[in-house]
């Protein structure tokens, strides 16, 4: 079963600032939660772009590290981003960043997440009960450090 996720922030910076800041892969460090000991395998360019892969370690369920691999699937500068899964937890997984600038100072970003779980029907239940709000924790995480970094906007 597919399952959907998403996040909405609206972050106190130009369309630009905000852009320049997440089309850099290097920047997912400081914005992931220390717990999950995110770490990047791959040499990496200071801006993504199509066609590029990322290899992370990560320890995303009870500490178990393991090995994820994403690719760009697809860059609209200064308006969108999809990153794709291609070894991982999940049996699939489909990011996609969106952004907005609501005026020359704010910009509304989404994260629109698809993904399935592995393990069929068990896997939906592990979902409902660890990975849905594993999610919901990392995103929380995310919207604070981005708020630390940037600001909290009033929406």
């Amino acid at each position: 079963m597919i399952h959907h996720f998403k996040k909405t922030q609206i972050v106190p910076v130009s369309l630009d600032q905000c852009w320049t800041f997440f089309s850099d892969p290097r920047n997912l460090v400081k914005i992931t939660p220390a717990a999950l000991d995110f770490r990047i395998l791959t040499p990496l360019p200071d801006q993504m772009e199509e066609g590029m892969r990322i290899e992370y370690r990560v320890r995303p369920l009870f500490g178990i590290p393991m090995r994820w691999i994403s690719e760009i699937t697809r860059v609209e500068p200064m308006q969108s981003f999809i990153d794709e899964q291609r070894t991982g937890p999940y049996k699939s997984w489909h990011h996609e960043h969106q952004f907005r600038a609501l005026d020359d100072s704010r910009t509304e970003m989404q994260d629109i997440v698809s993904y399935e779980v592995p393990f069929g029907p068990l896997g939906d239940l592990v979902n409902t009960l660890v990975v849905r709000r594993q999610l919901g924790v990392i995103f929380d995480f995310r919207t604070r450090a981005v708020g630390q970094l940037f600001g909290n906007a009033q929406s």
